[in-house]
């Protein structure tokens, strides 16, 4: 990746790009926020849900070489220092087992640009770091706004929202995840695909007795353990370097981070058909429902792989249907662009989802910056998604193949 560009405010009382209206406040949009507010760009984000944890978004987050990069682009030197100092630092690596915890291989994974900056491969929570990515956002981000379509006047484009408000600005970015009212309007021949494998989430406090019980080849980035019938198990340690609060108190005092305890991330994937039940009743099911059904399928394999999931914290669980995008040729360009799961959602089995879109984000951030500077909005907005197209859509062909070999997926379309 490039050396990080350190933007100056150019005059905003005579800004040659008054404004960039942003739907939707998860990690992608937040990051771009971060660096359009770093630039001196005016810019609002607009988000449906009606509080920060509305819902749960997952719980643990691989932070390899684009989204260090990324972050590293955007955020304010004090918050970059912050993830620094929490983010765990797991061996670099990707560790097979079978269903009775038998070695089945160990990837070892790129490091092409650690440096002193930061290792190429860290872990941390997903709600520490979008709360890091909110800090200095207040003004900014604007919970409750249910986005429901746009208008294009010119070069004005008009984001409407559910309650009949609007917001106008130069340039519309669709961050609004896989469900994305902006791509459905912008793109409507992008599909998005069911892979018919579901995922159900959950955290395990790593307690010494625990970490005594792992085999040391599981403090890896990930451990991969595959039984018989494409049944699936993850498990990620989320380990800080250092405690967040602490290290928010020391490094950058206007983050509100809270006590937080080192955890298993840990997941169980099948095909939907292999479960015995619908959506609607995974959806229903309560943590404790969802801890039995996966205890039932996982009979007869290793007992600490059994004991991690009946140690599942009940409150914490929650299925995920995993959906890809059908990758597209390039379209034409416009003032109004996408980023993340908005435009190449992808199944998590490479890991690569977040740090895609907080790749997208910073990349945006660089274009858009690029018109302070007189280069023309759409050259800027085309060189980007021509990149974004290229890498975003690759990943999503690795993962949805990864998804296949591992739970039986079905074959992303084309």
């Amino acid at each position: 990746m490039s050396t990080p560009v350190r933007y100056v405010l150019i005059n905003p009382e005579a800004s040659l790009f008054p404004h960039v209206v942003v739907i939707g406040a998860g990690l992608g949009g937040l990051c771009l926020a971060q660096g359009l507010r770093r630039a001196g760009i005016s810019v609002a984000v607009n988000e449906r849900d009606t509080a920060e944890a509305a819902r749960a978004q997952g719980h643990r987050l691989h932070i390899a070489e684009r989204g260090r990069w990324a972050l590293s682009e955007v955020l304010p030197p004090q918050l970059f220092s912050l993830v620094r100092a929490i983010a765990g630092r797991p061996a670099s690596q990707v560790t097979g087992f079978d269903h009775q915890l038998r070695p089945t291989g160990v990837f070892t994974l790129d490091d092409p640009a650690s440096s002193d900056v930061m290792p190429a491969h860290t872990v941390i929570d997903r709600r520490v770091l979008r709360r890091i990515l909110l800090t200095g956002l207040d003004d900014v981000v604007h919970f409750g706004r249910c986005c429901v379509g746009y208008d294009r006047d010119g070069e004005v484009v008009t984001a409407r929202f559910a309650d009949g408000s609007t917001a106008q600005g130069s340039v519309l970015v669709a961050a609004d995840g896989i469900g994305s009212v902006i791509r459905a309007q912008r793109l409507p021949n992008a599909r998005v695909v069911d892979s018919r494998t579901r995922l159900i989430y959950g955290r395990v406090p790593l307690t010494p007795e625990l970490r005594d019980a792992l085999p040391p080849t599981m403090f890896s980035v990930f451990n991969s353990v595959a039984g018989p019938g494409d049944r699936f198990v993850g498990i990620a340690p989320v380990e800080y370097r250092e405690q967040p609060a602490a290290a928010a108190v020391r490094l950058a005092p206007e983050v509100a981070l809270e006590p937080a305890l080192d955890t298993l991330a840990v997941m169980f994937g099948r095909r939907l058909d292999r479960l015995g039940c619908s959506d609607q009743e995974l959806r229903a099911a309560s943590g404790r429902e969802l801890r039995d059904l996966v205890l039932e399928q996982l009979a007869g394999w290793h007992p600490l792989v059994t004991e991690i999931v009946e140690r599942w914290t009940l409150s914490t669980l929650f299925p995920i249907r995993i959906r890809s995008s059908v990758p597209i040729p390039p379209w034409p360009t416009s003032n109004v662009t996408l980023l993340g799961d908005a435009i190449h959602a992808m199944s998590p089995a490479a890991g690569a989802g977040a740090n895609i879109a907080l790749r997208d984000a910073a990349a945006l951030t660089r274009a858009l910056a690029e018109i302070l500077t007189g280069r023309t909005l759409l050259a800027a907005i085309g060189d980007y998604e021509r990149a974004m197209i290229d890498e975003g859509f690759r990943m999503v062909r690795l993962s949805a193949a990864n998804d296949t070999r591992t739970l039986g997926a079905d074959p992303l379309p084309g």
